[in-house]
């Protein structure tokens, strides 16, 4: 029986077996199928006509959820309405391309979607690699020669791993990158190829120094060749590095030739040490005599002649181990001022015009006060308290710098 709501309800079947669709007012032959029953027929088509519903339903379905893109939804929808229109199949067809015409509006929504966030991705991305070709160039101003090249790789990785962006912007962006990136490298093997060279021309003057230092290795003449040794040395420092495989063992051996020298030297200065104890002693027992009998100094000729006697008998003795001269020196160099001190002292004392002006001090400052001790007297007898006070208060300032005067002149009269 046929349904008469249903798809079949847009069907009709002829005595011959031909099947109909209706289409509006209109109706059109789908196709013939003799020798079954109406329902038989008609069902077949309305069968063909619940596969192109069914398929409809699948593509609104993955157009909703946004499994197509805008394009590939299109292209399915103009497909699928192709398919309808036309269709031998027993149905509501002009409802399902209406469906179909439905979604235009939601296409269009995510079109202006997709639009947007291909514009919101196109500025992220062009920032990035705005930001990546700026550190780029940073870089290629530097002089990071390790940590920069591996910068650069990864830079340029994170690059790859972006999308493009219009055509114009990319590939300016592209060529600052680029441009980095090779000035970088040339600028890196320039230094490389500078530090290579200067690298064996330290070689060649380390060598040449090593062979200064072969002769040197057996001299004597302790003082001029550890000086030779010093001069070598500051000259190795100033050559800078030699490549990498060979600076050690050029080290090693400057190094060893200083060694030889510079313990035969320890050797010979230690036998020396051995026999100059003996002046140490010699000495320490003349500066004990010299510092009880020298200082204090109270009486400067005494004094001085004590002095004198002693440098010369000290400087009749031979030398001393080296590190004993600086502490003898010492000792030596005190007795020497103690005296000079004492002989200025002296000379100040009785320094003839240092007299005079220090008894010039005393009388001013005596007649000052005598001035100011008649003022509080003429002030006293009228009664003018205040100048009194004055007066006073300037007495005994003057006072106070009268003894500090009387004595320093009584120091000359001692």
């Amino acid at each position: 029986m046929t349904d008469s709501t249903g798809p079949a309800s847009f069907g009709r079947v002829a005595e011959d077996g031909t099947v109909f669709v209706r289409e509006g007012d209109d109706e059109r032959m789908v196709g013939q199928i003799p020798d079954v029953s109406a329902d038989e027929a008609l069902q077949f088509y309305v069968r063909r006509f619940e596969a192109l519903e069914l398929e409809v339903s699948l593509l609104e379905q993955r157009v909703r959820s946004g499994a197509l893109s805008p394009e590939e939804a299109r292209k399915s929808i103009n497909t699928a309405r192709t398919s309808v229109a036309g269709a031998n199949a027993v149905g509501d067809l002009a409802a399902l391309a209406a469906r179909l015409d439905n979604l235009a509006p939601l296409l269009s929504e995510q079109s202006a979607a997709r639009k947007a966030e291909r514009a919101k991705q196109h500025e992220e991305t062009r920032q990035a690699k705005e930001g990546m070709v700026a550190e780029a160039e940073k870089l290629a101003e530097g002089n990071d020669w390790r940590g920069g090249v591996n910068r650069f790789r990864a830079l340029l990785d994170q690059w790859k791993a972006l999308p493009r962006i219009d055509r114009a912007t990319d590939d300016a962006l592209w060529r600052r990158f680029s441009s980095a990136r090779t000035t970088y490298t040339r600028r890196r093997k320039a230094q490389f190829a500078e530090q290579s060279a200067q690298r064996d021309t330290a070689k060649r003057v380390k060598e040449a120094i090593i062979e200064e230092a072969r002769p040197l290795v057996e001299s004597t003449e302790w003082g001029p060749t550890s000086g030779a040794f010093r001069d070598l040395m500051a000259r190795w420092k100033a050559a800078g590095p030699a490549p990498r495989d060979v600076d050690d063992k050029l080290w090693s051996e400057f190094r060893g030739l200083q060694d030889q020298f510079f313990n035969a030297r320890s050797a010979a200065q230690s036998e020396q040490d051995a026999e100059f104890r003996g002046n140490l002693e010699a000495k320490e027992k003349l500066l004990a005599e010299a510092e009880a009998t020298v200082v204090p100094v109270t009486d400067l000729e005494k004094s001085r002649a004590a002095y004198r006697q002693f440098l010369e008998q000290y400087n009749q003795l031979g030398k001393v181990p080296r590190d004993a001269i600086r502490g003898l020196d010492n000792r030596v160099r005190a007795l020497e001022q103690a005296v000079k001190k004492a002989e200025d002292d002296e000379w100040k004392r009785t320094d003839p015009e240092a007299r005079q002006r220090a008894q010039e001090t005393v009388n001013m400052l005596s007649t000052e006060i005598q001035r100011l001790t008649e003022k509080v007297a003429k002030a006293e007898a009228r009664g003018d308290q205040q100048a009194v006070k004055k007066a006073q208060d300037s007495i005994a300032t003057y006072q106070t710098w009268l003894d500090q005067a009387q004595a320093t002149l009584a120091d000359f009269t001692r």
